[in-house]
């Protein structure tokens, strides 16, 4: 059993809305097209950090969501959010990359979720809510195509 005492290996300084975009390209017509047909949803994710200084890094979770009627747009929104974290002294540095891409997002992810949430009700849409995200198997899934694309 984890010991409930120890200090975690990140501390979160502080997280924030780096960027945001909302497209309604095609209101008002597209909300009596939505009164027929469900809109298709498409969500693509990616997570970068940045080293800032000794120990600090900015983790950026983006998110990119389009919803589409036929050929039509409902609207598009990107986002990313993003934190400020402070990796604590001791851990290894080969550990830190990892760390930063998997425990990072998980933080920050129910901030940005509900963001976007907000964003979409306001542009006239229900609130978008998006699935949780195993950030582990986000992580190792993209370390494989790396290596497969460096590789190849």
């Amino acid at each position: 059993m984890a010991d409930p005492t120890a200090e975690h290996p990140l501390l979160i300084q502080t997280h924030y809305v780096k960027d945001l975009s909302f497209e309604n390209p095609n209101a008002p017509d597209i909300y009596g097209v939505l009164l027929k047909s469900q809109p298709e949803v498409s969500v693509d994710i990616d997570v970068k950090s940045r080293h800032l200084t000794q120990r600090t890094f900015e983790v950026a979770l983006s998110l990119r969501v389009g919803a589409k009627v036929g050929e039509k747009t409902a609207f598009l929104v990107e986002l990313q959010y993003a934190a400020l974290v402070d990796v604590r002294i001791g851990v290894p540095d080969e550990e830190i990359e990892a760390l930063l891409l998997k425990e990072g997002p998980r933080y920050i992810f129910p901030f940005a979720r509900s963001t976007l949430a907000d964003v979409t009700r306001e542009g006239g849409f229900p609130p978008l809510v998006v699935n949780p995200i195993d950030f582990d198997r986000f992580y190792e899934r993209n370390r494989e195509t790396a290596i497969e694309t460096e590789i190849a």
